[in-house]
C-alpha cells in the first residue's frame, strides 16, 4: 500500500507562484492577526499605539495560520483541476482564517457589502471579529462557505461524510485538528469511509492538522511515532500522505505535491467508478500536515516559548495597558513581519496579482451553493399519507404497531425521491428493530465493505445509513441537510440522549443562521424516538428514560417542535406534516409495538391541525362544566386515562368527566412564549379555571409543570408521568411503577374530589387491592393480568368511527 512522506525538496509548481501563494498566506495570516487584535490603524501607515488596540482580545491563534496555509493552496487545485469543493473548519476555533480568507477571495464583501475591499473595509473586519456587535470567534453561520462551526469538537468529518452523500461531483476538504481527533465522534467517523460509494456520493479529503497542542496539553496523535500514526490510518483504511515542517518555501511545495496527488487518486478512483473498472472499496487519501501551533507568530514572550507551543492557542500575546510596554512592539513587529505593503494597494485592497489566485465566481470556498444549502434544497415527492390510513372500525381497535404503520409512507417517499436521490433515513443499527423494515422493499443499507451471504439489505447503493454511532448517524444527517438535501433520523429513545450535544449546536446554527438574510432555510431536522420508556419493560432501566424532550424544550421557540401522537393515523399526518417542514428540529415520539387505534384518519387530521383537543367521544361533560379534566399526552398515557375513564364512569357515573389529548407539546406553553402556545383564553376554555386535572405524561412529569407553570389553573394541575422507576418487568407494571397506570389515575381523581363520597372511598380500596393483586400476579405469571392484556375501551362507551 503507497504512503509517503512528500519530500520537501518535490517541485510541482513555478517559483513565481510559490511566492505569489507564500505572499497570500502572508495576508490572510496578517488579516487574522489584525481581526484578533486590531479596531484602527489596519494598515499600520502609522506607528502602533495603544488606542488602536481592542479593549477586550478574545479569538484563537493556534490553529489559524495552518488554516490559511491549507485555504491558500486548495484554492490552487480548484483553480488547476476545476472541482467544486467546500471547506470544513473542524478546529472551528479558526474563525480568524476562514473569515480572512473569505474576505480575500471576495466573498465575505459580496455576502457584507459594508465590509469593503479597502481600508476602512479592513477596520470594519478587524473590529468587528469577537466584538460586542460584532461576529463571533468560530467558524459560524455568518462566516461564508461555513457548514460546520466547531465551537464543540468532534463532528467535522461527520459532517463532511454527510454533505458528500447523493453529491457525486462535491469534495469537502475537511481539516480535523489533532484535538479534535482525540473526541470520540471523530475517532468513530474516520469509519466512514466504508459506507461511500465512489459512483455516486462525492469525496472527503481529511486533512489532519497536527500542531502538537490542545489548550494546555500535548495531542496523542502529534505524539506518537510517524510509524505508529501511519499504520493507525493504514488501519483506518485510508492512503495517509505526510506533509511536515515550519520552513514556508518548502512547506510550500510539499503542501502543493500532496495535493495534487491527492486529487489524482480521487480521481482515478472515480474514473473506474464510474467505468466499474474495480469493485473493491478504495482506499481514499488523507493529508497529515505538520505544522509548528502558532506558526509564523511571536517566538518567544517574557521568557516563555509561543510558536510551537500551547501558548500560541488563544491569544499569544496580551497587549493593554497593564502589559509591559514592548509588547506593543512585539505585536508591531509582529504583523509587520507579514510585510503588508507588498499585499495591501494604498488604498488597502489586495493586490490584483495576488487576488487572481482565488478561484472565482461559486468555485470559491465561501461562495460555493453547498455550503449555503438552502439555495440548492428541492421540496420532497411525498404520497398522500391519507392513502396509509389504518381502518379504525371501533375505539380501541388493535393496531400492527404505530412506526410500522408510518414505515409504508416512508418507503414510498424514498421511491418517489430515488431518482432526485435527496431524502436519506439514518439510524443506529435499529431501523429493523424500530419496525421501519418495510422501507426495505424500497432500498438497501448503503455499505461499502464485505458481504456475507447471509446479511440482509446491504448495498452500495441504498438510502437507509446505519452505523452503531448516534454521533455518525446524527452528524452524517446534518450534513445532509446543511447541503440542501432532507432526512429522518430514527433513535431508541433512551440513547439520542447520546447526542445531546449535537443537537444544542444544530439548533443554534439554525436560530443563527434564520437572522442571516443570505442564508435560505434547510429542511428540518426530524428525529423519530421510539423503542419508547414505557415499552421498554424487557430491556430494563438502562433502556428507560424520556428526558430528551426536556433537553430539545430549552432551544428557541422559533427552532424546535416536539409531537407525540397517540396512535398510527395521528403519527401519518405528524410524519408528513414534519417532513414538508423547513428549518426546524421536529422531534416525534412514537410506539412501535402492537397498540390501540383511536381516531379515524379525518379525525386525526383535524386533531393533528389543532394540536390538542377535546376527545367529546371520550367525555361526558357536553351540557355542563366538568368535574375533572382527564389528560394525556403519549401512546401508553392514552391508553392509561381512557382505561382509567371507564373505570370512573363504570363507579362514578355522575362525574363529569372531559377528556383531553395533547399531540402538539407546545399546545400546553403561552402563545407569548412559542408560536403554537394557547392564548390564556383557550387554555382556561379547555383545562378550566379552578377543576382537578389529572394529567397522564409521556415524559418526566415536572416538565408539564414547566411549560404550565404560569397558567391560571397550575395549582390544580396534577401531573403523572416517568419519575425514574424502572427495572426489567411487564409492561403495564412500568407504568404502575411511577403510578401512571389507570388505577393510581382513578385514586388521583377520588383524592381530589370530595363529592365521590362514600363510592370513591370504597373505589379506591378496590383499586389499591388490585394493585397488590397486579403484582402478585406478575411475579407469578411473568406476564400481566388478563384484564389489562384484553382491556378493551368499552362498547357503551364507544360511538361509531367513520
Amino acid at each position: 500500500m503507497e504512503t509517503a512522506l512528500i519530500k520537501t525538496d518535490t517541485a510541482t509548481i513555478s517559483s513565481d507562484l510559490i511566492k505569489k501563494m507564500d505572499a497570500y498566506w502572508r495576508a490572510a495570516n496578517y488579516l487574522s492577526v489584525g481581526q484578533l487584535y486590531l479596531r484602527d490603524n489596519p494598515l499600520l501607515k502609522e506607528p502602533l499605539k495603544l488606542q488602536h488596540v481592542k479593549n477586550m482580545l478574545l479569538g484563537h491563534w493556534g490553529t489559524t495560520p495552518g488554516q490559511n496555509f491549507i485555504y491558500t493552496h486548495l484554492n490552487r487545485v480548484i483553480n488547476k483541476y476545476d472541482l467544486n469543493m467546500i471547506y470544513v473548519s473542524g478546529p472551528g476555533h479558526g474563525g480568524p482564517a476562514v473569515v480572512g480568507s473569505t474576505y480575500l477571495e471576495g466573498t465575505y464583501t459580496e455576502v457584507y457589502p459594508n465590509i469593503t475591499q479597502d481600508e476602512e473595509g479592513l477596520k470594519k473586519l478587524f473590529t468587528q471579529f469577537s466584538y460586542p456587535g460584532g461576529i463571533s470567534s468560530h467558524a459560524s453561520p455568518q462566516t461564508p462557505g461555513s457548514i460546520h462551526e466547531g465551537g464543540e469538537l468532534g463532528y467535522s468529518l461527520s459532517h463532511s461524510f454527510g454533505a458528500v452523500l447523493d453529491n457525486p461531483d462535491l469534495i469537502v476538504a475537511c481539516v480535523v485538528g489533532d484535538g479534535e481527533a482525540e473526541t470520540g465522534p471523530l475517532a468513530t467517523a474516520w469509519h466512514s469511509n466504508k459506507f461511500l460509494n465512489p459512483a455516486t456520493d462525492g469525496v472527503v479529503l481529511p486533512i489532519l492538522h497536527l500542531n502538537g497542542y490542545k489548550i494546555s496539553n500535548p495531542t496523542v496523535l502529534a505524539r506518537i511515532s510517524h510509524e505508529e500514526l501511519e499504520q493507525l490510518f493504514l488501519g483506518y483504511g485510508w492512503t495517509p500522505y505526510f506533509v511536515e515542517g515550519d520552513e514556508p518555501e518548502l512547506m510550500h511545495k510539499a503542501m502543493a505535491a500532496t495535493l495534487d496527488k491527492a486529487i489524482e487518486q480521487i480521481r482515478e478512483i472515480k474514473n473506474a467508478a464510474f467505468d466499474k473498472e474495480n469493485n473493491d472499496r478504495p482506499r481514499w487519501p488523507m493529508i497529515v500536515l505538520r505544522s509548528p501551533k502558532g506558526w509564523t507568530g511571536p517566538k518567544e514572550v517574557d521568557g516563555y516559548k509561543i510558536e510551537g507551543n500551547f501558548r500560541s492557542h488563544q491569544i499569544p500575546l496580551a497587549v493593554s495597558a497593564s502589559t509591559p510596554p514592548e509588547h506593543l512592539q512585539i505585536l508591531e513587529n509582529w504583523m509587520k513581519s507579514y510585510k503588508p505593503e507588498e499585499l495591501f494597494d494604498e488604498n488597502g485592497k489586495l493586490k490584483a496579482e495576488l487576488a487572481e489566485l482565488a478561484p472565482k465566481g461559486e468555485h470559491r470556498m465561501g461562495a460555493n451553493p453547498h455550503a449555503n444549502g438552502g439555495q440548492l434544497l428541492r421540496d420532497l415527492r411525498i404520497p398522500d399519507f391519507r392513502n396509509y390510513a389504518v381502518s379504525v372500525p371501533f375505539r380501541g381497535a388493535g393496531g400492527e404497531g404505530d412506526t410500522y404503520v408510518s414505515g409504508r409512507l416512508l418507503r414510498d417517499v424514498i421511491k418517489e425521491n430515488q431518482q432526485k436521490r435527496n431524502f436519506r433515513i439514518f439510524g443506529p443499527d435499529e431501523t429493523v428493530s424500530n419496525r421501519l423494515d418495510i422501507i426495505f422493499e424500497a432500498t438497501n443499507r448503503q455499505w461499502d465493505a464485505p458481504v456475507d451471504p447471509h446479511d440482509e439489505f446491504l448495498a452500495t447503493d441504498g438510502s437507509v445509513m446505519e452505523m452503531l454511532s448516534e454521533h455518525q448517524c446524527e452528524g452524517w444527517l446534518e450534513g445532509y441537510l446543511l447541503t440542501g438535501r432532507h432526512g429522518l433520523f430514527n433513535c431508541y429513545e433512551a440513547f439520542i440522549h447520546i447526542v445531546d450535544s449535537m443537537f444544542n449546536q444544530h439548533a443554534k446554527w439554525l436560530k443563527a443562521s434564520r437572522e442571516l438574510p443570505w442564508r435560505r432555510n434547510i429542511a428540518s431536522l426530524n428525529i423519530l424516538l421510539t423503542s419508547t420508556v414505557w415499552r421498554q419493560d424487557h430491556n430494563g432501566f438502562t433502556h428507560q428514560d424520556p428526558g430528551f424532550i426536556d433537553h430539545v424544550v430549552n432551544k428557541k421557540a422559533g427552532i424546535v417542535r416536539v409531537y407525540l401522537p397517540p396512535d398510527a393515523n395521528c403519527l401519518l399526518s405528524v410524519t408528513d406534516h414534519c417532513l414538508r417542514s423547513y428549518h426546524y428540529v421536529n422531534v416525534i415520539v412514537a410506539g412501535k409495538h402492537p397498540a390501540p387505534q383511536w381516531l379515524s384518519m379525518d379525525e386525526a387530521v383535524a386533531h393533528c391541525t389543532r394540536g390538542i383537543g377535546i376527545w367529546d367521544w371520550a367525555s361526558n361533560d357536553q351540557d355542563c362544566e366538568p368535574d375533572v379534566v382527564m389528560a394525556c399526552s403519549g401512546d401508553v398515557p392514552t391508553l392509561e386515562t381512557l382505561a382509567a375513564v371507564t373505570l370512573l364512569r363504570e363507579h362514578l357515573p355522575e362525574l363529569k368527566i372531559r377528556v383531553i389529548n395533547v399531540v402538539d407539546l407546545f399546545k400546553l406553553e403561552k402563545n407569548t412564549e412559542h408560536t403554537h402556545g394557547l392564548s390564556d383564553k383557550d387554555f382556561d376554555a379547555l383545562f378550566t379555571t379552578s377543576k382537578p386535572v389529572i394529567f397522564a405524561f409521556h415524559g418526566y412529569p415536572w416538565l408539564v409543570h414547566r411549560l404550565t407553570y404560569n397558567r391560571t389553573n397550575n395549582k390544580n394541575i396534577h401531573v403523572r408521568g416517568y419519575k425514574e422507576e424502572g427495572t426489567i418487568t411487564t409492561s403495564f407494571d412500568m407504568t404502575v411503577l411511577n403510578e401512571m397506570d389507570r388505577f393510581h389515575l382513578v385514586i388521583d381523581v377520588i383524592d381530589r374530589l370530595p363529592e365521590c363520597g362514600s363510592k370513591g372511598i370504597y373505589l379506591k380500596q378496590q383499586l389499591l387491592d388490585k394493585l397488590t393483586e397486579h403484582k402478585h400476579y406478575i411475579n407469578a405469571n411473568g406476564k400481566d393480568m388478563p384484564e389489562i392484556l384484553n382491556w378493551k375501551w368499552e362498547s357503551k362507551l364507544n360511538d361509531e368511527t367513520k
